[in-house]
């Protein structure tokens, strides 16, 4: 669907034309900025509507007011809609002050909500769904040059994402998308509703993706889609997954390959090798649980039980005996027990997360889990809910002291820790995903984003580790994605950087930090 809406607040004021570059005399090129709410899918989704931008010529904030502001958004939780509603708020008193400035709303919220969001906000100038972020650009050129708000929403994919231009954030770490859409059917999820049935990419545009990034200087992808596993169900390859994974091995550069998410009832046996056998994919699953009982399990549409969830984390850890494993848990589904509630406690207990990422059910209008019997009270819910983070909490404590004395190698991230001033101490991760802060002893050399240190464990926390080396235990191995973040800083600022290495401009690519919590 296509509409065209007048608004007053449409942006209206000099720019530059499709933002692109000043002429002699001219204006400025225009400015933007993409604010990112929700999953891993809409993070590398905020890559490709920067690259669009930046393709057409508009330039990053860099912390000045932007001339375009764009929401990327989520609709899984129930606080999504409030936190668009609320920041929309507040640019309206800035939008009004800087004539020209322009609003849009993507993201699965804007397929949700569609003309809702310009009804709300009529100072929105446009509004685009998941399947057609590739018209963000024309959308603000149309909206700027008829003074109108545009909404375009699409019912099916216009075009793979992977194929439009990218603005990566990190040089060392990037996400390839494998597959868009998903074909099950969780009673409590939206997201098959607002991104279609699942689209695979064929296995050798996503090896050629790969190879270009570590062309421009990654060690490290994350193969991604919101079931990955069932990767190659489009063309009738049941072991495609597998066959990507070990064909990434043969990637040189390549050093580390992850994946998520993949589903319990998709997972076999043929994956679980691959992993074990391929040497640069990471000894870390995510492996969403969402349910410990079997009832609740039923409700939700997943077609698992407990039993073979475990099963399934019992065949990794025998192939893979250092895995870091992490999950999705959602509390006080419809219905939901004290049974059934002490059922996902007990299998939490046996699965021994690393960490998991638990939230407090949310009622989603659109869902079959919405209209079900037996809501619970938010009482109930927040009880519960502080039980099993607290359960988790001490878990990942115990698994994170088990850590204590070995020696990991980790992957140096631009992010640092909240007290890194105090301490003094880099930040990155292990080959299992743990968050790893180190020092550097003196005398050494400091390593550069993308650079490898190999550092023993000397303290552990429930969220992260810490490494205090001496000088005889700390290891530096400087790489290519070291190079390419000594290349991007240079080509920021203009100077000249040390052992920057050959090589001409690398792109930007993007792997953001994940969460170490579990609240």
């Amino acid at each position: 669907m296509s509409l065209t809406i007048p608004s007053p607040f449409s942006g209206t004021g000099p720019s530059a034309e499709a933002g692109g570059a000043p002429q002699s005399g001219g204006p400025k090129p225009r400015t933007y900025q993409v604010r990112t709410f929700g999953c891993q899918m809409n993070v590398h989704d905020s890559e490709r509507m920067a690259g669009m931008l930046e393709d057409a010529g508009y330039l990053p904030a860099d912390g000045e007011q932007a001339d375009i502001v764009v929401f990327n958004t989520c609709a899984v939780r129930e606080n999504a809609d409030n936190k668009l509603y609320g920041n929309l708020g507040m640019l309206a008193p800035v939008k009004a002050a800087n004539p020209g400035m322009q609003i849009a709303v993507g993201g699965c919220l804007a397929q949700k909500d569609r003309e809702t969001i310009l009804k709300k906000a009529p100072w929105v100038d446009a509004v685009f769904g998941t399947h057609n972020v590739g018209a963000l650009p024309a959308l603000l050129d149309r909206a700027r040059h008829n003074s109108e708000a545009q909404l375009e929403i699409l019912e099916s994919l216009d075009v793979f994402p992977s194929t439009l231009p990218t603005k990566r954030d990190s040089v060392y770490s990037g996400w390839v998308s494998i597959s868009v859409g998903c074909n099950n059917t969780c009673t409590f999820c939206i997201v098959p509703a607002l991104r279609g049935k699942e689209k695979d990419r064929r296995p050798g545009d996503i090896l050629a993706e790969i190879q270009a990034l570590v062309d421009d200087g990654a060690i490290e992808v994350t193969l991604l889609g919101q079931n990955v596993n069932s990767y190659g169900v489009e063309f009738g390859d049941r072991q495609a997954f597998s066959k990507l994974l070990r064909a990434c091995g043969d990637i040189e550069g390549l050093e580390r390959v992850r994946f998520t998410s993949p589903h319990p009832a998709a997972f076999t046996d043929d994956v679980i090798d691959a992993m074990a056998e391929t040497l640069n994919v990471m000894p870390q699953l995510h492996m969403p649980l969402q349910s410990g009982s079997d009832k609740v399990l039923r409700d939700m549409r997943r077609s698992y039980r407990s039993s073979k969830f475990l099963g399934i984390l019992d065949k990794v850890r025998e192939k893979i005996p250092h895995a870091a494993i992490s999950t999705d848990i959602i509390v006080g589904f419809p219905g939901e027990t004290e049974e059934d509630f002490q059922a996902t406690l007990d299998v939490v207990e046996k699965s021994r997360f690393a960490t998991a990422f638990t939230f407090q059910y949310s009622k989603r209008p659109g869902t079959p889990a919405a209209d079900l019997p037996d809501q619970l009270p938010k009482a109930v819910v927040q009880e519960r809910f502080e039980r099993l983070t607290a359960l988790q909490d001490r878990i990942a404590a115990e698994e994170n002291q088990r850590q204590l004395g070995r020696r990991v190698e980790v992957m140096v991230t631009a992010q640092s820790g909240r007290k890194a001033g105090e301490t003094h101490r880099l930040s990155g991760r292990s080959q299992d995903q743990r968050l790893v802060h180190f020092s550097v002893p003196e005398g050494a050399p400091a390593p550069r984003p993308g650079d490898l240190v190999t550092v023993t464990i000397t303290e552990a926390a429930a969220f992260h580790l810490v490494a205090d080396p001496t000088l005889e235990d700390y290891s530096l191995r400087r790489s290519r994605a070291g190079d390419a973040w000594d290349r991007s800083q240079a080509d920021s600022c203009g100077a000249p950087a040390p052992g920057a290495g050959a090589g001409g401009k690398g792109v930007s690519l993007g792997m953001p930090s994940l969460p170490v919590r579990t609240r």
